[in-house]
């Protein structure tokens, strides 16, 4: 069983498949202006729930690109469900590999997926061409939360600070222009989400040959978070826009 065969299990209840709330990011879409008939491509959208969330409140359309099959199924079975499927545009695919309209979008968003590109930079650099002038960039990412990381967990994860970030942006000629930030509990909430559908597997399976590996997936996690996550690990969704392009 792969990484993302795991993920499927453990996400099975969530719908915000990252550490944020929805009232959040619905901040983040309307600092960025979002209004009727305004377009935005999500690259890693897994089950589309940003974007049906910007499309009640805000009246957006847009694409949402994701590379696993059983999670863009389900986010088209969502607007489907209330009629939006003519709104929303679910690709399953690399988000690499999509072959945008430059300009066509008002907001391009990556939200806890820039290892599409590898990094934050990557990620600048593979969204920027999809935005009108004056458009934004909305990148949600995890960071150190300090730069006194004990070894032992610092080499484990090769994550950035929040100085890296801001210096990637600004390297790559867009200025932060605001930010949301996690919570301990939106961090709690996330995680605990993901154990609760393992555990339910876990359950459901008794007799499953790699339930092992579920299993093993499960105490992995939740030890990472214990010993270090909630502590040291923060996520933000940054909102960033080229000065020059407005």
């Amino acid at each position: 069983m792969n990484f993302l065969d795991l993920k499927d299990i453990s996400e099975r209840h969530m719908e915000l498949v990252n550490p944020i709330s929805a009232e959040k990011l619905l901040r983040v879409g309307q600092v960025a202006g979002l209004g009727p008939g305004q377009r935005v491509i999500d690259f890693g959208c897994g089950y589309g729930e940003m974007l049906r969330l910007w499309g009640e409140a805000y009246g957006i359309n847009g694409v949402g690109i994701d590379i696993r099959a059983g999670v863009c199924a389900r986010a088209r079975q969502k607007f489907a469900r209330i009629g939006w499927q003519e709104r929303f545009e679910i690709v399953q695919g690399s988000g690499t590999e999509y072959d945008y309209t430059k300009g066509a979008f008002d907001v391009a968003a990556c939200i806890g997926a820039t290892f599409i590109w590898n990094d934050f930079a990557g990620a600048i650099r593979g969204m920027r061409a999809a935005i009108r002038p004056g458009g934004y960039l909305a990148i949600g990412e995890v960071y150190w939360r300090t730069g006194l990381v004990p070894p032992a967990y610092a080499n484990r994860e090769k994550f950035p600070t929040e100085p890296d970030l801001l210096a990637a942006a600004r390297q790559e000629g867009f200025e932060v222009g605001y930010l949301v930030r996690s919570s301990q509990d939106d961090w709690d909430t996330y995680e605990a989400g993901n154990w609760r559908g393992l555990l339910d597997w876990l359950a459901e399976n008794p007799h499953h040959p790699e339930r092992e590996q579920v299993h093993t997936f499960l105490r992995e996690s939740q030890d990472e978070y214990f010993r270090y996550g909630r502590e040291y690990v923060g996520w933000a969704v940054y909102l960033l826009r080229a000065t020059d392009r407005a």
